[in-house]
């Protein structure tokens, strides 16, 4: 009997320590919970005071809080640009490139119109610079010699004269001055160069105006000095005496000069300074 009361005895004290324990967990767990609902009300009675402070705030505050607002505002929209002053850029670049436009197109125009009257000018020079070169020539005055030698073949165009290489008679509009190769050959007065040809009988030939009509003709020459367009000074030495044509073979080296008046050979000889 006593083994049995035992037992039960030692059963009821763990059933009392089971139930302790489980009112320790109980009463844990609802001191937990009250704390926890109390630090909530508090933080809601913290919150509820703080927004009434707020509200409390004096107006000068409020007022500043609204001025910094507006002046964050005002900072913010000069750096954002409107629309429109997008618009009234482009269109100020617009019109100056259409300005600097016109102002080359006018500058374009006034150089053109400078070039034009420098051009004109010129005109205007040359003429007056060719009416000063206009050319005359005074038979009385006379001409030099063409080149030192004796004339081999006269003038003659009143009738006909022996030519020894052709072998024949036939008229003569120059004078043939003999000369040894390399001779010198002068202008015999001022003129100008007008042409410069190859001809079959006189080999190279030079054309020079004196004025009034009047034309040299010098033929067999070589290395020349001057060229189509120069003016040339009584006494320059023109060219030298070339290698005669066959059809002056038996004649030999020489200088054919000839005087033309209008057109028409006359005789160089009456034009000669004696």
């Amino acid at each position: 009997m006593k083994m049995k009361k035992n037992g039960w005895t030692a059963a009821l004290r763990r059933k009392q320590y089971v139930i302790a324990g489980a009112l320790v967990v109980v009463a844990a767990i609802g001191t937990t919970v009250y704390y926890s609902n109390t630090q909530e009300k508090e933080r809601q009675q913290m919150e509820a005071e703080l927004a009434q402070e707020m509200n409390q705030q004096s107006p000068e505050w409020q007022g500043l809080a609204v001025e910094e607002g507006t002046e964050e505002a005002a900072e913010a929209s000069a750096f954002i640009p409107p629309k429109a002053t997008e618009s009234t850029e482009t269109a100020e670049v617009e019109k100056e490139s259409q300005s600097k436009t016109r102002k080359v197109t006018e500058k374009t125009v006034t150089e053109a119109e400078s070039e034009t009257e420098t051009e004109t000018e010129q005109d205007t020079s040359t003429d007056t610079s060719a009416e000063a070169e206009v050319l005359h020539f005074a038979p009385e005055d006379g001409m030099n010699w063409p080149m030192e030698g004796n004339v081999i073949l006269n003038y003659s165009m009143d009738a006909t004269t022996y030519f020894p290489t052709l072998d024949q008679y036939k008229y003569n509009p120059a004078i043939i001055i003999s000369g040894d190769v390399n001779s010198k050959v002068y202008s015999v007065a001022r003129g100008k160069v007008t042409k410069i040809e190859n001809d079959p009988v006189t080999g190279c030939t030079m054309t020079v105006e004196l004025g009034d009509g009047y034309e040299a003709v010098y033929g067999q020459l070589k290395e020349l000095n001057f060229e189509v367009g120069d003016y040339v000074e009584a006494g320059h030495v023109l060219a030298y005496v070339s290698e005669p044509t066959k059809y002056f073979s038996v004649e030999g080296s020489n200088l054919y000069f000839e005087l033309l008046k209008d057109g028409t050979p006359v005789d160089p000889v009456d034009y000669f300074e004696s």
